[in-house]
């Protein structure tokens, strides 16, 4: 079970980065439900997805699957046999809670844990991948050639769901979309202060870029549509198709 998130309810002087360890991983489910509008229906679009591309004997990749959710949205929404899911991440005290979670759960398909960089990772041949607020925490001059290689091993027909924090070059929509979040996160429980020490925190660990950034690489990398499928605030879903 998670506890309720209040990492940040006390004010300290200097706040550290960000960082997926044990604290993280025991508050993640109440944070990140707290935290991301829209996360629900994110798993929603991903099990869509699934249901609708994956066929028997594919290969399906969660990458950065933290504590599952990504992993069961997959797991229990493929309709097909003898297919296999691959969960990777690469913080350990989130892949062991992710463990524990899996196990919990009777869906048929098998799932393989990998503590693995993105980065590092040696894709085989996969029909759908699952990368669910992932790409904004990988440094900037490597996202490119993590989803080229992706995109390589993603069969016709398959697809990437990529879903992120985004920007805006529109002053206006940006200030209104994150005075709305921060609204969000007010009605979700936290305080000013837990949400000023959460921004602090995540500041130069999370690095958001806009729409039109994530498309275009999408493109390069070697996928050939890319469709905005959900948006809420500033946060977004997209589907490469290859």
């Amino acid at each position: 079970m998670s506890k309720t998130d209040s990492l940040y309810s006390t004010s300290r002087a200097v706040q550290s980065a960000f960082q997926f360890d044990q604290d993280v991983a025991e508050v993640f489910t109440d944070m990140i439900s707290r935290s991301v509008p829209g996360y629900t229906l994110m798993l929603d679009v991903l099990g869509v997805l699934a249901e609708k591309i994956v066929k028997d004997g594919d290969t399906c990749y969660d990458i950065g699957c933290s504590l599952g959710a990504s992993t069961l949205a997959l797991r229990q929404n493929i309709d097909a046999d003898n297919c296999t899911i691959i969960a990777v991440d690469s913080a350990a005290a989130m892949l062991e809670r992710c463990e524990k979670v899996v196990e919990r759960d009777n869906s048929k398909t098998p799932v393989s844990l990998v503590c693995e960089k993105a980065q590092n990772v040696a894709f085989s041949t996969m029909k759908l991948c699952s990368m669910n607020l992932t790409l904004q925490f990988i440094p900037q001059d490597e996202r490119l050639s993590l989803l080229k290689n992706i995109a390589a091993n993603t069969t016709e027909g398959g697809a990437l769901f990529l879903s992120e924090k985004v920007v805006f070059d529109d002053t206006f929509k940006q200030g209104e979309l994150t005075d709305l979040h921060h609204q969000f996160k007010k009605h979700q429980g936290y305080s000013d202060l837990e949400i000023a020490q959460k921004r602090q925190s995540i500041e130069n660990v999370l690095i958001p870029e806009t729409i039109e950034a994530h498309t275009q690489r999408l493109l390069d990398a070697g996928f050939s549509r890319v469709v905005l499928a959900l948006q809420c605030f500033t946060f977004v879903g997209l589907i490469a198709y290859k």
